[in-house]
């Protein structure tokens, strides 16, 4: 499950929100015509720094909300505890998931 990924962090009223990409899926779109979604992976908002599986981590564990898109970073995170399986969206071969964590709202 070797690779790297992009990785943005955000910072609003408090809160860390985590982007994180496989690097392979940036700037992509897939699309699953049976159900008629389309999950997109902009530049803007995934493009940061590229890391490895344990910084991507690190930051997965300390955020309020982790948006992570493509099968590695996605499956890495369930095997990490981190997201949970029922979560996850696949749309035309990729995986999608969110993670909010109960937080100070």
């Amino acid at each position: 499950m070797a690779g790297r990924f992009y990785l943005k962090v955000y910072r609003a009223e408090g809160s860390i929100v985590v982007a994180i990409c496989d690097e392979e899926v940036l700037g992509k779109k897939f699309v699953d015509t049976s159900r008629g979604v389309v999950l997109e992976v902009p530049e803007s908002f995934y493009r940061g720094v590229l890391v490895g599986e344990r910084e991507a981590l690190e930051h997965i564990a300390v955020a309020d909300i982790a948006v992570l898109t493509g099968r590695r970073i996605v499956e890495l995170a369930i095997k990490e505890g981190l997201g949970a399986r029922e979560a996850v969206l696949e749309v035309g071969g990729q995986l999608h998931l969110q993670i909010v964590r109960e937080t100070r709202w």
